[in-house]
């Protein structure tokens, strides 16, 4: 009991630390990483087991980490994860490099005679794709820079389309398993696929999208309609051919690119893990930067990866002192075991805790509850604990649009918009993006019982 009331206080503590914001991410998860293996497993529990289990070392020097098998982790940190995010990151780092992300924008804006409705339509449905498969983190952050260089040469306020871009970003984030952290923990925890995300969380996030196309250039419409009266001199645009800095370069890294996408989409069927395709792709651009490797190697968010590596050392000792069962379990009880209003909690709950805090450890900590969810009936069940995955995920990623700082693209685009002479007010945001939330979970809540109420039951 005193070991779970220790590894309860440092997860609370910790959750507000992240909240208040006074300190860096990273040495917060750290510090309370290491609070956990002394005084929780050391201290309490006397169990160099608990220890060695949440560090989870051997992983390395297994087989089945590599190739072969289910990607189902044990309890502690997750190193399928921290590989996979890592090897994306590089090659993240060489496609901006190159210029690729510049390039395809400006390449957009000139197809669409560098007309408002249209372009916004474009960077809207880019936003979503591109997140599919890089952190949406990076795809804000370009798209936004493009979309305020834009806004200045064609007079318009780019704020309605910063707004739109973000929102699309969380949502396309939602549609694969490399889309968004909260996915890529809850795919290499319960062992589902690239394939398993695009074809359940994809299909959903794809319906969502088209309303939320309609939804934006609604609300926009007078934004839309003045930035229209504007006479643009076409001639004085940015060439796209420009933003490639080096043209070899760029083609290597596109076909980097490429070969990711293929592996991520096939590795059910090929065996290859998720920790050896981020190994592999990291490889391979570091290997073809040449001069440039030191470079992207030293660009690679180290802190986020720390961040990662502490949140599941306390997630561990929730789940080593059997805290998330007892949290499991008052789902379980609130809900009556209605399957009905598990998954709506699930949702709604997932979603309204993304908006006020970070999704990376509540998605972390959810991932062992809906388990044991699973498991309530005396069996795991495949069928019940799928939904209930795609229930998280979607609640996760969706819900952190809701608010400035309810997910890192958010936080991203509007620092890149204040910076640039355009301040995006709490007010605004909320006024643009909580009803578009809504509306997204709201069909995602009738999607899930519409497409899987033979799964469960219904």
């Amino acid at each position: 009991m005193f070991a779970q009331i220790i590894a309860i206080c440092i997860f609370v503590t910790m959750f507000l630390l992240i909240i208040l914001d006074k300190f860096e991410r990273h040495y917060i998860t750290l510090g309370s990483g290491a609070l956990v293996l002394v005084l929780v497993f050391g201290v309490c529990m006397r169990s160099m087991s608990a220890i060695w289990e949440t560090l989870n070392l051997g992983a390395f020097f297994q087989s089945t980490f590599w190739y072969g098998a289910s990607e189902e982790s044990t309890a502690g940190i997750n190193w399928s994860t921290i590989l996979f995010i890592a090897g994306m990151m590089i090659m993240v780092e060489g496609l901006g490099k190159a210029g690729f992300f510049r390039w395809l924008c400006l390449t957009l804006a000139k197809l669409v005679h560098y007309r408002t409705v249209p372009l916004l339509i474009c960077f809207m449905s880019l936003s979503a794709f591109l997140s599919m498969f890089i952190d949406s983190i990076t795809v804000v952050l370009f798209l936004a820079t493009v979309t305020l260089e834009l806004a200045q040469t064609m007079k318009f306020d780019p704020v309605p389309m910063i707004l739109s871009e973000i929102f699309c970003a969380n949502l396309g984030g939602s549609a694969t398993m490399c889309g968004d952290p909260p996915n890529i923990i809850v795919g290499t925890s319960l062992g589902y696929s690239f394939a398993d995300f695009l074809t359940n969380t994809g299909v959903i996030a794809g319906i969502c999208l088209v309303f939320v196309v309609f939804y934006f250039l609604l609300i926009f419409r007078k934004d839309l309609k003045e930035a229209g009266k504007s006479q643009i001199d076409i001639s004085s645009m940015p060439d796209p051919k420009e933003a490639i800095t080096d043209k070899r370069s760029f083609i290597i890294s596109i076909v980097i690119f490429l070969c990711a996408v293929v592996m991520l989409v096939t590795h059910a069927q090929t065996g290859l893990t998720v920790a050896f395709i981020g190994s592999v792709i990291a490889v391979l651009t570091l290997i073809t930067s040449g001069k440039h490797a030191l470079e992207l190697i030293k660009k690679v968010d180290y802190k986020t990866l720390l961040f990662f590596i502490g949140l599941f050392v306390v997630v561990g000792g929730l789940e080593q002192t059997n805290v998330l069962e007892l949290v499991a379990n008052f789902i379980e009880m609130i809900s009556g075991g209605n399957v009905i209003f598990v998954i709506i909690i699930i949702v709604w709950l997932s979603a309204m805790a993304s908006s006020i805090v970070d999704n990376i450890p509540f998605a972390a900590t959810m991932v062992p509850v809906i388990k044991g969810l699973a498991a309530a009936s005396g069996t795991l069940d495949p069928a019940y604990l799928s939904v209930l995955a795609w229930s998280l995920s979607l609640g996760t990623d969706i819900g952190g649009s809701a608010t400035p700082i309810g997910a890192s693209a958010n936080v991203v685009g509007t620092s890149v918009s204040a910076k640039h002479g355009h301040p995006i007010s709490w007010g605004r945001y909320l006024k643009a993006c909580v009803p578009a939330t809504v509306l997204v979970l709201a069909i995602c809540t009738v999607m899930i019982f519409v497409r899987y109420s033979a799964e469960l039951g219904l």
